[in-house]
């Protein structure tokens, strides 16, 4: 699921931040396609051997295709309409129930929930049931080498604190969950509503996964 997560993402970002030659590529096989690259490479007085890495970026990520004999011709549409389908799809719609702990319990206590519950990363909650913090298999992992009392150590100690959590909103659409995962290198994000945004006050209402939008982009493939 992780391949096609990052299949996904790789493809959303690269169609976002495309360089100015770039754009000036897919706009000539936009306009004249099926176009070989040395036809290419004229229209932009270039090299073949100077084009030839900007097209293997496009064709990679799937902006064009080649074909033997033929040429290069704009895959775009199929680009567009998987970031429109994202973009009109909404993290409440697809959400999972949110898996929480105490910050106040073991990280003993949160090894075992986090195998028995088979997820990547829990969330800790404070006294008043608020997002505290972030606990992932990563900081649970650390916090187990070369130490021994696992029982009495907290999980607050090893966690993620608030604010520096990033979070998304129930409305927030599935592409704005899946540019933040990629952008912060995260794999899970806990869904908040906000109570009071300048205390960074949040209750945990959902989470959205690398699995989550993998799904997402299994369904939007079955229709």
């Amino acid at each position: 699921m992780c391949i096609i997560f990052s299949f996904l993402i790789r493809r959303v970002v690269d169609l976002i931040k495309l360089s100015k030659r770039q754009e000036e590529i897919l706009q000539i096989v936009k306009d004249e396609g099926p176009i070989p690259g040395n036809q290419i490479a004229e229209k932009l007085s270039l090299t073949r051997a100077t084009l030839r890495p900007d097209l293997a970026i496009l064709t990679m990520v799937g902006n064009l295709e080649a074909r033997p004999r033929v040429g290069y011709y704009y895959k775009g549409p199929e680009l567009d309409q998987l970031t429109d389908w994202f973009s009109n799809h909404y993290v409440h719609q697809y959400m999972a129930n949110p898996i929480v702990i105490k910050k106040s319990v073991s990280v003993y206590d949160a090894i075992v929930q986090i195998f028995l519950m088979d997820v990547g990363t829990l969330y800790a909650v404070n006294q008043n049931g608020h997002l505290a913090g972030v606990i992932s298999r990563k900081d649970l992992l650390r916090a187990s080498i070369g130490n021994r009392n696992l029982q009495e150590l907290p999980v607050n100690v090893i966690m993620t604190r608030m604010p520096n959590v990033i979070t998304i909103k129930p409305e927030a659409t599935l592409l704005e969950a899946a540019r933040k995962m990629i952008d912060y290198h995260i794999d899970s994000l806990p869904v908040v509503q906000e109570i009071d945004a300048e205390e960074h006050i949040f209750q945990v209402v959902g989470r959205v996964t690398k699995t989550t939008i993998t799904r997402a982009f299994i369904e939007m493939g079955s229709h």
